[in-house]
């Protein structure tokens, strides 16, 4: 698993107007391919009479899944242009819908290619650009006489907590980021003494800076 990643925040879409024809820039973050595959048909069923519906989307840690396409524009004029918005931009687990309603003036390949580059970046735009961070759980198991300690100590160190259960003891969910997992441990241990158990968790995604 990649230790960051940037993609977007969720689906939204934008609609920008080149010499009247309608350019309509939907983006979506996605973690499959047959996620993605199907986001496009739901497009395509949405704008049915469109003339066109081009797409491209990039997935995987080493971007193994992409794919762009022109939908009956001129080769390269729209996927492989949407698609290079997706690469320029360094996003990762993205689809991308430009739909074209055509205005009735002729843009060139240049044109096209300088239009569906828009309705890619609009609609890119639209779904806001985050930054997903790796995070590993790690519970921190103590006797409440340490609890006031251990959050002060938390706080200060700015260490992202997911939740804290009371019973007979606390055990208190920390999310260090997962390169930092380690280090958290040895100073967590440190700092109960010893008297803390710890516990190592799954490694989730989180956006960094909420």
């Amino acid at each position: 698993m990649l230790n960051r990643y940037s993609t977007v925040r969720m689906e939204a879409s934008n609609e920008i107007v080149i010499k009247k024809s309608r350019f309509i820039g939907y983006a979506k973050p996605v973690e499959s391919e047959e996620e993605a595959v199907a986001f496009i048909d739901e497009i395509k069923r949405l704008h049915r009479s469109a003339t066109h519906n081009c797409s491209a989307y990039l997935i995987g840690e080493r971007d193994q899944w992409q794919k762009a396409s022109d939908d009956g524009e001129p080769s390269g004029t729209a996927g492989k242009p949407i698609l290079e918005v997706i690469k320029n931009k360094g996003l990762k687990n993205v689809v991308v819908v430009v739909t074209r309603y055509f205005g009735g003036i002729m843009l060139g390949a240049g044109g096209l290619v300088r239009a569906y580059t828009d309705g890619a970046v609009a609609g890119i735009e639209a779904a806001e650009e985050i930054v997903k961070v790796l995070h590993r759980e790690v519970y921190v198991d103590v006797d409440y006489t340490w609890y006031g300690k251990l959050e002060n100590e938390l706080h200060g160190r700015g260490t992202r907590i997911g939740g804290t259960d009371f019973t007979d003891r606390v055990i208190v969910r920390c999310l260090p980021e997962t390169t930092e997992a380690e280090p958290f441990v040895a100073w967590m241990t440190d700092l109960t003494q010893g008297q803390a158990i710890i516990t190592m968790g799954e490694d989730l995604y989180f956006i960094d800076g909420e």
